[in-house]
């Protein structure tokens, strides 16, 4: 079945970085737009960033573009996410999310990432 195991959140300094991964399995990894959202106490879960299958490219919402980069390895089923000048705001239940086609949505458990001093 699928399974997208989120890894590499922690508690940061503002200032600080962090890089996510995620590990996915049980479908064509390669052939998914796989994303990160992230979640904050008492708010809707947001997207973070999106890395398109057909096309290759990425696109990152406003509030971490210039900051947060997704990438990901084909070879090894996986998305990274790296996180730099972590502010405060961006503490939040981090989430990978695997669209196939077809319109297949699947989701990882979350890593919980916090920036504080």
């Amino acid at each position: 079945q699928v399974q997208l195991v989120e890894s590499g959140g922690g508690l940061v300094q503002p200032g600080g970085s962090l890089r996510l991964s995620c590990a996915a399995s049980g479908f064509t990894f390669s052939s998914a737009t796989m994303s990160w959202y992230r979640q904050a106490p008492g708010k809707q879960r947001e997207l973070v960033a999106h890395s398109y299958s057909i096309s290759g490219s990425t696109n990152t919402a406003d509030s971490v573009k210039g900051r947060f980069i997704i990438s990901r390895d084909n070879a090894k089923n996986t998305v990274y996410l790296q996180m730099n000048s972590l502010k405060p705001d961006d503490t939040a239940v981090y989430y990978c999310r695997a669209l196939r086609p077809g319109g297949s949505a699947s989701w990882g458990q979350g890593t919980q990432v916090t920036v504080s001093s």
